[in-house]
């Protein structure tokens, strides 16, 4: 009996034995394997510090063993910060069921070894940086459940392998970057509860196998690529609470199979391109509790009513195509729609009363629509209402004041409305108030004081209304205002001290107002300030100095109003990227300190009293896009550290006193669209360099003292619009490369030296409108026909120089023209009669020229003028010489025989005899004011200057109003016609 029980206990020994082996070689196995998984991983954290042989193996770090420890079940590393790679050498934890290792920073590829791991339930990868694609291995692990590897830099097609999974429910896949179709082996997944595809690439169609996945649950597959139909498949899922295809461009209608989900509690279709109306059989789901359809093309009237959809809490509609107005039945008394979003739509009619029904809303939003109408007064029904955007529409009338019971409210946006009436008081019941938006309407007013109760108030804009009187001394009292913006109003009266204690104020924009006096020393409080805007009022003074102290100012406009002072105190700030002083009375020199605002982009000072030279460390503002220091009195040359200021797209330092030579590397701004340099005392020549600047619009050097010739460069120049060169003392020809400035408008060369004859290229500029100025040069020649293309030109002076010739018929064609100068040149032959309506001035100084509006010509002269042989001159002389003989002899005969008359009287009338009496008046010298009063006098008109047959010419003076070449200034010049 004991030899037995010996031989028993003997056995159990050996089997003991044998099994600790066993456990002890497979413990060995996994421990060998994970040791190599160790060494391709870095841990900065030391989270597996105790992956050692010296440590039992189901002690280390995230490792689940078997209850007997002779398995690893489980490998659980998220969120370890962890790097490096996933060694294919976990392929040998045969054992394993549950592989975790996500929310890490895993890099390379999904080893294909984990194909091995026959046991794997759960594989989570998701949340690290692994790239390639997905392993076709994948498919072999038969008892895989859940495989989540999203949120990765995964790409490639989504393997078919997948559809191999027979066993799997949960299958995320979201961003990463797949390409291709879905695969229609997922239709194999009968028991996948969720698929969530988001944020990927993924094209093609929906496949219809979708609807083999008969107990899924949840179908995400927003922003990607799929297009056409969404399949009426998907109305055989019967499970499906969610179905998500947002942001895709999907097309056709909203198919009717949709409404069979009878378990659906969230629809999201928004961001397609889905068109038609919305079935109506949608309103069978009364399980769904949020429905998004917005940014679609669905067209068709509000079909939706939220009495059969009872559970229904957010119902977004926006940015469509719906018509006609709100059904009457839309809303229960006991509804729970807390959002209703119908933005962007053609909904029409006054604010639809049935909306009030909803007393749960917690968001309206009715913008961009064709609503009009009152507001009702009733509105204070909807009790729970957060969010009322109303914006964009066209209603009409006074704010309830109702509106101030809307006690939840924190969002009132009534912008671009054509709202009138003030601000009700009651407004300032409103504690909860956090954003108020009435800009572009017409309200007038003041604002009331009461407004400044709403201390929860971030955001005020009142733009663009008809608000009267000052800004409330209260405002100090909003200690969270974030924006406050009341520009074009006709607000008046000095910026209030308090505002200095709305210490979180970001933005601050009064301009366009009627607002005066000095700025208040409180603003030193400002700290948060980025941008304020001022300009267009009347304030006046010199700025404080405490604004130095503003050191996150941004933008600064304070233009035309009447500053005065140093700018300083706007240079304290080194992150200011626009200063606009313009037209204020500031004085000093350009503060140095701008340099230190890396990022400015726009200094704007023109129309000041600014003195001294530009700083040369403004050339380390290489951000500087636009600096307009014009009309100041700033001297000295151009800095050439300005070089550095590549980004420079307006140059403006006009009307100053700078001097010196224009530097040639001003023509290596690449980006330079306007170049003034005009009315200073730059000498030398035009810098050839110029013509690099090949998006210049405009170029203006006018009222320099520039010489030497125009570069023929400037024809690189082929966006130009604009060319001032006037009142230099340049010389040589016209360049015919002009010509190649195609886009010209404006050119203007008057008063210059200019010589040669007018380049017939010039007719190829057909965009000239404005002027063609080349008045006050020594241009000779005859006017080129081809200027008649210029037909969009609009005034043309070639006055004072030496044109000859005749005026080209061809001119006849500038039908747009309302100022011609021809003035002051040599042209002869006709005026062509489609000019006989401008002024004599546009052709005076012109000897052999005729026509209206000058002296008519005689037959010959519209051929030019015959020149007379010396015989024939002085055949001509004798003819009057003897004519005039015989007119002296034949007076003289009259004249003795009145004498003799007169003489015979005389003695009769001494010696008592009467003789005949002539009649009174017979043989009566008849003088000047009766021969004027018989119309026997000079004729001056503006047409014609002649004499009449009986007596002399005499001097007649004949005052001419004449048009200067610089189309500018305008000169009376009186000319003395014989």
């Amino acid at each position: 009996m004991g030899s037995i029980q010996m031989s028993r206990l003997m056995l159990l020994l050996a089997v003991f034995s044998a099994s600790f082996a066993v456990t002890h070689a497979d413990n060995a196995s996994d421990s060998f394997w994970l040791l190599r998984v160790k060494s391709e991983i870095i841990d900065p954290a030391r989270v597996l510090e105790n992956w050692t042989p010296r440590a039992r193996i189901c002690s280390w770090k995230g490792l689940t063993c078997s209850d007997d420890q002779s398995h690893i079940l489980g490998l659980n590393l998220s969120g370890s910060g962890l790097s490096g790679s996933l060694s294919h050498e976990i392929g040998h934890l045969s054992s394993l069921e549950t592989l975790d290792m996500s929310s890490n920073f895993l890099t390379g590829s999904i080893p294909s070894e984990l194909g091995k791991l026959q046991n794997l339930r759960i594989l989570l990868l998701y949340t690290n940086y692994l790239s390639g694609k997905i392993p076709a291995e994948i498919g072999l692990l038969k008892k895989l459940q859940v495989l989540r590897i999203g949120d990765n830099m995964l790409t490639g097609e989504i393997t078919s392998s997948i559809g191999n999974l027979s066993e799997l429910r949960v299958l995320g896949l979201s961003y990463c970057q797949f390409n291709g179709s879905i695969p229609i082996e997922i239709g194999n997944l009968k028991h996948l509860t969720s698929l969530d595809l988001q944020n990927n690439s993924v094209s093609g169609l929906i496949p219809e196998e979708i609807h083999g996945c008969e107990e899924l649950e949840n179908f995400a597959a927003s922003n990607n690529q799929l297009q056409g139909d969404i399949p009426s498949s998907i109305g055989l899922l019967k499970s499906l609470q969610a179905l998500n295809l947002a942001n895709n461009s999907l097309s056709g209608s909203i198919p009717i199979a949709l409404s069979r989900l009878s378990n659906l509690k969230y629809l999201n279709l928004l961001g397609n391109k889905l068109s038609g109306e919305i079935p109506s059989e949608l309103n069978q789901l009364i399980q769904l509790e949020e429905l998004d359809l917005s940014e679609n093309n669905i067209s068709g009237t509000v079909s939706l009513l939220n009495t059969r959809l009872r559970n229904l809490k957010a119902l977004v509609l926006s940015d469509n195509a719906l018509t006609g107005s709100i059904p009457s039945n839309f809303c229960l008394r006991n509804s729970t729609l807390q959002q209703l979003l119908l933005a962007g739509n053609k909904l029409s009619g006054e604010f639809p009363l049935e909306l009030l029904n909803c007393s749960s809303l917690q968001q309206l939003d009715l913008s961009n629509n064709k609503f009009e109408g009152e507001l009702p007064f009733l509105l204070d029904k909807l009790e729970n209402l957060k969010d009322l955007l109303l914006n964009n529409n066209s209603f009409i009338g006074a704010l309830p004041p109702e509106i101030g019971n809307l006690s939840n409210l924190e969002n009132l946006f009534l912008f671009d409305n054509m709202i009138t009436g003030g601000i009700p008081v009651e407004i300032g019941k409103l504690q909860r108030l956090s954003a108020i938006y009435l800009y572009d309407n017409q309200m007038s007013g003041n604002i009331p004081r009461g407004l400044t109760n709403c201390t929860s108030l971030t955001e005020i804009d009142f733009f663009g209304n008809h608000f009267t009187g000052s800004i409330p001394a209260t405002i100090g009292k909003l200690k969270n205002l974030v924006l406050l913006q009341l520009r074009q109003n006709y607000l008046s009266g000095p910026i209030p001290p308090s505002l200095g204690y709305c210490k979180r104020l970001q933005i601050l924009a009064l301009a366009d107002n009627r607002l005066s006096g000095s700025l208040p020393p409180t603003f030193r409080f400002l700290s948060e300030l980025s941008k304020i805007t001022l300009y267009n009022n009347s304030f006046q003074g010199p700025l404080p100095n405490s604004l130095f102290l503003l050191k996150n100012l941004k933008i600064i406009n304070f233009s035309h109003n009447r500053f005065n002072g140093t700018i300083f105190p706007l240079s304290g700030s080194n992150s200011l990227t626009a200063l606009d002083l313009t037209n204020n009375s500031f004085s000093g020199p350009l503060p140095s300190r701008l340099a230190m605002s890396r990022n400015l982009e726009r200094v704007r000072l023109a129309h000041n009293h600014l003195t001294g030279t530009i700083p040369f460390i403004f050339g380390q503002l290489i951000e500087l896009k636009f600096l307009d220091l014009s009309f100041n009195n700033l001297s000295g040359g151009l800095p050439s550290q300005l070089s550095s200021c590549e980004k420079l797209e307006h140059l403006l330092l006009n009307n100053n006193q700078f001097k010196g030579t224009m530097p040639p590397w001003l023509g290596s701004f690449q980006e330079l669209g306007e170049l003034d340099l005009s009315s200073n005392y730059f000498f030398g020549t035009v810098p050839v360099e110029l013509g690099n600047c090949s998006r210049l619009l405009k170029l203006s050097l006018h009222r320099n003292t520039l010489s030497g010739e125009i570069p023929p460069e400037i024809g690189n120049l082929t966006s130009l619009n604009v060319l001032t060169l006037q009142r230099n003392n340049l010389s040589g020809s016209i360049p015919s490369t002009i010509q190649k400035c195609m886009k010209l408008y404006e050119l203007r060369l008057s008063e210059n030296f200019l010589t040669g004859s007018i380049p017939s290229d010039l007719g190829r500029l057909t965009e000239l409108q404005v002027i063609l100025d080349l008045s006050k040069n020594l241009l000779s020649g005859e006017i080129p026909s081809s200027l008649g293309n210029l037909v969009k030109l609009e005034r043309l002076n070639l006055s004072y120089n030496q044109l000859q010739g005749e005026i080209p018929p061809t001119l006849g064609k500038l039908t747009s023209l309302h100022m011609l100068n021809l003035s002051n040149n040599h042209l002869q032959g006709h005026i062509p009669s489609f000019f006989s309506g401008f002024p004599l001035s546009s052709f005076l100084g012109n000897d052999k020229l005729c026509g209206p509006p000058l002296v008519t010509c005689s037959g010959s002269m519209g051929q030019g003028k015959k020149h007379l042989s010396n015989t024939e001159v002085a055949g001509i002389i004798v003819v009057i010489v003897s004519t005039s003989t015989v007119i002296c002899l034949i007076m003289l005969y009259i004249m003795f025989r009145i004498w003799c008359h007169w003489r015979e009287v005389s003695i009769s009338s001494a010696d008592g005899t009467v003789g005949t009496e002539k009649r009174r008046g017979e043989g009566k010298w008849v003088y000047g004011d009766e021969k004027r009063r018989n119309g026997d006098y000079w004729k001056v008109n503006s047409m014609v200057l002649g004499a009449s047959q009986d007596k002399p010419a005499k001097s007649t003076t004949a005052c001419v109003f004449h048009l200067k070449t610089d189309s500018e200034d305008m000169e009376d010049t009186c000319s003395k016609v014989t």
